[in-house]
């Protein structure tokens, strides 16, 4: 039942730690999601918080979904979007786009806790050179299912019977678990590829117990049951395998890595020409930006 099972890595992002859960070696993707971080918790004073500077990317959808806190969204088509718990973002990169993500004025000004899930997801490979774009939809938006007494909230895709409003390019789930101690649960046998990340509580599979920090990667097909231990969070993701191999790269995904050296050479030439009339143009409002490493 049970594939494999990957424990998250903690990762400095500079004032706050995160956990990476893939890539690995031996898991590069789990249906189309090539990336996943547990940011925080993390408690910012008044007057501290995030500043990642705007950064480019390419090949891929990015998605952020908070649990506490908010974030302020900036990128190059002119959007200025504040994230609150259980919105999500959604910003598809294809041929490129930049993006910041901080800390806004008021929750700056006033401290506050920030947890949440970011998240890659791959493109086809028809879509990889698709038109940048960006989607926010609302908390109230997103289906919410009662299933076997577990409450969840469909962020992306399709499960038990349901669909979410967010637009994606292949087959997908991603869904926002709450559970009881003692409550037993089917996993959605929609999808090939599926896994369990345990955000916080603990869980048993197949016999096994998993605990925070946890991500459980099944056997595709495999008829999988979830029992709480103790009250859990769960974030349950997964879809189709995308076809062809893909390769990551800083803030690059894509199925070819000459397409990803040319990314990286176009956000060092953008850089140095001050980013007037280039490739990669900086969001409205913003000045600064992330070199390329090595650079």
């Amino acid at each position: 039942m049970i594939d494999m099972t990957i424990s998250g890595r903690p990762k400095d992002l500079g004032g706050f730690s995160v956990r990476r859960l893939i890539p690995v070696a031996k898991k590069r993707l789990i249906g189309p999601f090539i990336f996943f971080d547990h940011m925080g918790p993390a408690v910012f004073e008044p007057g501290k918080g995030i500043d990642v500077r705007p950064h480019p990317h390419i090949g891929l959808a990015t998605v952020t979904y908070l649990f506490d806190g908010e974030m302020d969204h900036r990128d190059t088509l002119g959007i200025h979007q504040t994230i609150n718990p259980g919105d999500v973002n959604w910003m598809t990169a294809g041929r490129g786009i930049v993006h910041s993500e901080r800390t806004g004025s008021a929750a700056r000004e006033a401290g506050h806790t920030l947890h949440g899930i970011q998240t890659w997801v791959a493109l086809p490979t028809e879509d990889e050179e698709s038109d940048p774009s960006f989607h926010h939809h609302k908390t109230g938006e997103l289906p919410v299912i009662e299933h076997d007494g577990v409450w969840m909230r469909l962020i992306l895709g399709t499960a038990y019977g349901h669909t979410s409003p967010v637009k994606t390019f292949s087959p997908i789930f991603y869904i926002h678990a709450e559970t009881k101690a003692g409550s037993v649960f089917k996993l959605t046998d929609d999808h090939e590829e599926r896994a369990v990340y345990v955000v916080n509580g603990e869980i048993e599979v197949d016999g096994r117990l998993f605990e925070e920090g946890d991500m459980v990667v099944l056997n595709d097909n495999a008829d999988v049951k979830i029992r709480t231990v103790a009250d859990a969070r769960l974030m349950l993701c997964g879809g189709a395998h995308l076809s062809g191999e893909r390769h990551i790269a800083w803030n690059f995904v894509s199925s070819s890595k000459t397409r990803i050296e040319k990314a990286k050479s176009d956000w060092k030439t953008s850089a140095e020409a001050g980013f007037n009339n280039t490739v990669f143009a900086l969001p409205p409002e913003e000045n600064e930006h992330i070199p390329l490493p090595g650079s």
